[in-house]
């Protein structure tokens, strides 16, 4: 007999690959260049030279078993102190090395702290619209998924809602920012508030709560925004970073975990994530990868591609009576759809090959998200179909 639970898993793929799937099928039917992918946040941008120059050094000046042999299972220390020396220097931060695990991108880092955290009956609170794979990742360690929603004007924490979600099961809350779907930012205000709130809440249950990070998109912001890095500001806090988003390399799978030193159980907590690492076999990140990272720390792909295409794309939708929530980092639209049923609108939507995918696995009706990690050239070609969508809802002539 096997999991069914497991099973229902396979066989149901989040809505995101649901729609770049048939977003596959469909441009093989009438040509790639008629079809107007938004589903996927898959970076169009190519990776900063630096990471092929570097890639091809290493693999020439490297002896080939120390290339491809195993680091440390929380990974190499040479490039845990590359980062956090670096994180230190450019945030004003204290991590340590030791307190640093290598991980197979975000996801990998979120599954080990859910698990290394969580016991039985606790509740992990995560803000909506919110990461869909976070329910299976929550679930899967065996802890309570709850939903604060969010105002639905800025997409900030609705803070006397998140007060009333937290109870004596509380264990930590999941923060993403610069947000996916939205690319809303949480500036030093939001992320004092939250602080406070949960300090406050610890006192009163005698127990931690810790605020687990999810950071894959903090160096994807634009218009000299600052994304306030969580362990100046909260002591119990986990940060899970991914070098895909920023580097152009989401097939690469390299990310990492850091325990916040000011932690009072950091060194029980590390040993835990550790732990947690080694039953999921999350283990030896990719070599090579480990190998890149010290020598291309603090590059970024070219940004500026993505915050042209933000520009151009949420001038026309606002323009044409969409109502948009303005991100202020990573690469996402949130669209508030013109009627309610947002899977109706993204049906709608493919009429004109539009493809968007709808919140309701966001955890927030009522709206749409748009990737425009595309090329500016796709963004152009779509705006006459973007038009005849809200002609279509009767927003605009």
């Amino acid at each position: 007999m096997i999991s069914q639970e497991m099973a229902k898993l396979g066989k149901k793929r989040s809505i995101i690959r649901e729609i770049f799937e048939y977003g596959k099928i469909r441009k093989a039917e009438i040509g790639e260049e008629n079809v107007f992918d938004f589903s996927i946040g898959n970076p169009s941008v190519p990776a900063p030279d630096c990471v092929n120059a570097e890639l091809t050094k290493i693999i020439a000046e490297t002896d080939s078993i120390k290339l491809h042999g195993y680091t440390s299972a929380q990974g190499d220390y040479i490039t845990r102190k590359a980062i956090a020396d670096f994180i230190n220097k450019t945030e004003n931060a204290s991590l340590d090395p030791n307190l640093i695990y290598m991980t197979v991108g975000a996801a990998a880092a979120l599954t080990i702290c859910f698990h290394a955290i969580t016991l039985p009956q606790d509740e992990i609170i995560v803000f909506s619209p919110y990461f869909a794979e976070y329910k299976v990742f929550i679930e899967g360690a065996n802890a309570k998924f709850v939903v604060s929603p969010s105002d639905n004007k800025t997409l900030l924490p609705d803070y006397e809602i998140f007060k009333s979600k937290i109870n004596a099961n509380t264990k930590a809350v999941v923060i993403n920012s610069p947000n996916n779907p939205s690319g809303v930012i949480y500036k030093e205000d939001v992320i004092i508030k939250l602080a406070d709130i949960l300090r406050e809440k610890q006192k009163e249950y005698g127990h931690p709560i810790y605020i687990v990070s999810d950071e894959p998109y903090r160096e994807l912001v634009y218009d000299g925004i600052k994304v306030p890095f969580l362990t100046n500001y909260y002591e119990n806090s986990l940060v899970c970073y991914s070098f895909s988003k920023v580097l152009s390399l989401p097939g690469e799978r390299i990310g990492y975990i850091a325990v916040n030193p000011k932690m009072s159980d950091a060194s029980e907590m590390y040993a835990a994530i550790c732990g947690a690492g080694r039953s999921l076999g999350f283990i030896c990140a990719p070599s090579i990868f480990q190998k890149l990272i010290p020598n291309v720390l603090g590059q970024t792909s070219d940004i500026s591609v993505y915050k042209e295409n933000r520009d151009i794309l949420y001038k026309a939708l606002t323009e044409y009576g969409f109502r948009c929530v303005h991100p202020d980092g990573a690469f996402y639209l949130y669209i508030e759809t013109p009627e309610p049923n947002s899977i109706a609108f993204a049906e709608k939507a493919k009429k004109y090959e539009l493809l968007v995918v709808p919140a309701d696995d966001f955890g927030s009706s009522g709206f749409a998200r748009i990737a425009y990690c595309v090329t500016t050239e796709q963004i152009k070609k779509s705006l006459p179909y973007f038009k005849k969508l809200a002609i279509d809802y009767g927003l605009t002539k």
